[in-house]
């Protein structure tokens, strides 16, 4: 049986430094370009972001359960779903800076935390949407999150799973 082929070297180095990267430019980019001020860019541009980061998955996704994943299997499904965290993120901050929005959403920090909340499902309380268009782009967030990013979720375990049978059916026949 041949070996699969080895994914390169820069893509493993891009494992951790990817997500860092991400969260570096979540900080440090300046948003204010976003909200209540530009209403027709901000939906525009969330619209585009969500279509084009469902897109993408669901290529990753059919890539990987017909087996011709490219690169390292996982890595690009990772790096879409930390991309989509942020884009609901950024939208929940440019949705704060109108009144009457949220109640204890200000800062990214708060934004970000409130986004993977709502990714859990857990839903403390702290932070509350307010507004029924808040409240519409939170339910947004749900579904785009039990359709997406699970199924991606879903193919990467599949993915790993298989892998891990390949190589047990490899030890095996080695053995006997």
């Amino acid at each position: 049986m041949d070996k699969p082929p080895r994914a390169p070297l820069w893509l493993w180095l891009l494992l951790p430094c990817a997500p860092v990267l991400l969260f570096a430019a979540y900080f440090t980019v300046p948003l204010g370009t976003f909200g209540p001020h530009h209403p027709v860019l901000s939906w525009t541009v969330f619209g585009l972001l969500l279509a084009l980061l469902a897109g993408l998955l669901l290529r990753e996704i059919q890539s990987i359960m017909l087996e011709r994943p490219r690169g390292l299997p996982g890595i690009v499904i990772l790096l879409l779903s930390i991309v989509t965290l942020l884009v609901f993120s950024t939208c929940y901050l440019a949705l704060a800076r109108a009144p009457n929005q949220f109640t204890g959403l200000s800062t990214r920090v708060d934004a970000l935390y409130f986004t993977v909340i709502t990714a859990a499902t857990v839903g403390y309380g702290d932070i509350v949407p307010v507004s029924q268009t808040a409240r519409v782009i939170v339910m947004v967030q749900i579904l785009y999150t039990l359709v997406f990013l699970t199924a991606a979720a879903t193919a990467v375990g599949q993915r790993v799973r298989g892998q891990l049978d390949v190589r047990a059916r490899r030890r095996q026949d080695e053995r006997g």
